[in-house]
């Protein structure tokens, strides 16, 4: 098993190569969480995740001839802009296995890295098999994603940083893929500050590890999607469930609309993109999962990545805003007849309520022939107010159903 010397070495190998991330204090997440949150922002490497402490790591210990007959890695799309981005920095020949799934931006950004792009199956275990085959038959060299020694002493330097930016931590909690990252830094964290607390976050679709842990070995978890497509992994790592079962304490599971309620939370109050993996700590603050925490309480909680595609972060942000009421769509059924609408509008307006939408429905409409449904698509202030507007626009005669 890996020890601290592991992760000392490796963070003397990657220095000037990695860049030390800050670890601010949040006082917006402090004040919804209960407790003193630090945010650790692995989301502003280069490659956007704090995959690239373990790829310089990996790399850095490649031998010669190793280097010359180039690497292949499987990645949703994290690893993937890592593994390219050293490649390219030393002249190595990269070869990247991605599912078929992976988010457009990640594929792209993998891309530019100059690594030679293979799209394979559903998901990382799909993409996984074909790298591996790949590796048999061209003989290149497999960077693994998270089951590799290397690799886990490289993600664990993240915890000596934090050690040394919030000296007084006294609980950490970060995201679990495949285990590298968490595995890596519990080991750093647990023995230089054995009281520290250490909690995983995985997603409650893909609970792999809280499995591997119960079953004493890897399961393999049955086909499911996630939000948090950076911790998809249907299997924990081999090297990763030792460091788990000595050095984390806990392990919570987040549903998709936490994560993604986690993501609009970050980007409004905290003016930070994280992708699913990353705000998948955030959701389990947010959402209370961690007990015992009281408002003095020293808490890390580290965000993995921030690749996450534009097009979903506006639906996020679309559903986001119906959750909290910012958002809803009402449906007012009038007689179809002219000046109609127009008194609809009159009593939104009066209500302060903003039009975003409007959409007749004549033909699929149950009921009288001689009536009309105005769908209105509203931006409002939150739940009270759509229920004072809903009651006005009752108050004037009009039959009134939300969405």
């Amino acid at each position: 098993m890996l020890t601290l010397q592991d992760v000392l070495a490796a963070r003397e190998r990657i220095r000037g190569l990695v860049g030390v991330t800050p670890c601010p204090l949040s006082e917006p997440f402090s004040e919804l969480c209960g407790a003193r949150i630090h945010f650790k922002l692995e989301n502003l490497h280069r490659t956007g995740s704090f995959k690239e402490r373990g790829a310089a790591n990996k790399f850095s210990l490649l031998a010669p001839e190793e280097r010359k007959r180039g690497v292949v890695a499987a990645s949703a799309g994290n690893h993937a802009q890592a593994v390219a981005f050293n490649a390219q920095r030393l002249g190595i020949q990269a070869t990247i296995v991605m599912p078929e799934t992976a988010p457009l931006s990640k594929v792209e950004a993998t891309r530019k890295f100059g690594a030679a792009i293979v799209l394979c199956g559903n998901n990382y275990d799909d993409a996984y098999a074909e790298a591996r085959r790949l590796q048999e038959e061209k003989g290149y060299v497999f960077i693994h994603a998270f089951d590799d020694d290397a690799i886990i002493a490289g993600q664990g330097t993240c915890a000596l940083e934090i050690l040394e930016q919030v000296p007084d931590v006294e609980v950490l909690v970060a995201s679990i893929g495949g285990g590298g990252w968490l595995g890596g830094m519990a080991l750093a964290m647990k023995s230089l500050r054995p009281s520290v607390r250490v909690v995983g976050v995985e997603s409650s679709h893909l609970p792999k590890m809280r499995a591997a842990l119960d079953a004493g070995g890897p399961i393999v978890i049955p086909n499911a999607t996630t939000l948090a497509d950076g911790i998809a992994v249907k299997r924990a790592g081999e090297k990763t469930i030792p460091l788990f079962r000595k050095y984390v304490d806990e392990i919570v599971g987040v549903d998709d609309e936490e994560v993604a309620n986690a993501i609009l939370a970050l980007i409004e109050r905290e003016k930070t993109v994280a992708e699913g993996a990353g705000a998948a700590p955030a959701a389990a603050l947010l959402q209370h999962k961690i007990g015992g925490l009281q408002p003095a309480t020293n808490v890390v909680c580290a965000i993995s990545g921030g690749n996450i595609d534009p097009n979903l972060i506006a639906r996020i942000i679309e559903r986001g805003l119906v959750v909290e009421g910012r958002r809803v769509m009402v449906a007012v059924r009038v007689p179809d007849r002219p000046g109609m609408l127009a008194g609809v509008l009159a009593t939104v307006a009066a209500e302060r309520a903003n039009v975003l939408e409007v959409h007749h429905n004549r033909a699929f409409l149950q009921g009288a022939i001689g009536d009309t449904e105005i769908d209105l698509t509203l931006e409002t202030r939150g739940p009270g107010h759509i229920e004072a507007l809903i009651a006005a626009l009752k108050g004037k005669g009009y039959a009134v159903v939300r969405r």
